[in-house]
């Protein structure tokens, strides 16, 4: 599923237009993104959790070469599913 089918899929479920259902997605996707870009944890029950995670320093191997190359600290997002999705995935 891509952005437009998730818009059409709103819009069908909530009785709203397209462009309200669009913009309502925009909404929800910038929220999380400031949220999380915040260091704060983004919590929608029963689906996960939005949240970043730094990672440390670490050297590692280029493979083709042998050469040993360092690999800076970043922070990174990370998505946590919920119980109920999980189980709903598990059972598919």
């Amino acid at each position: 599923m891509n952005k437009k089918e998730l818009v059409n899929a709103i819009a069908m479920k909530t009785n709203l237009t397209r462009k309200q259902a669009g913009a309502v997605l925009d909404a929800l996707t910038d929220a999380i993104e400031a949220t999380v870009t915040s260091g704060e944890k983004f919590a929608l029950l029963g689906f996960g959790t939005f949240e970043s995670k730094k990672t440390a320093a670490k050297k590692a191997r280029n493979p083709r070469t042998g050469e040993t190359v360092a690999v800076p600290a970043k922070t990174v997002p990370v998505f946590k599913p919920g119980k109920s999705f999980k189980e709903k995935v598990a059972k598919n």
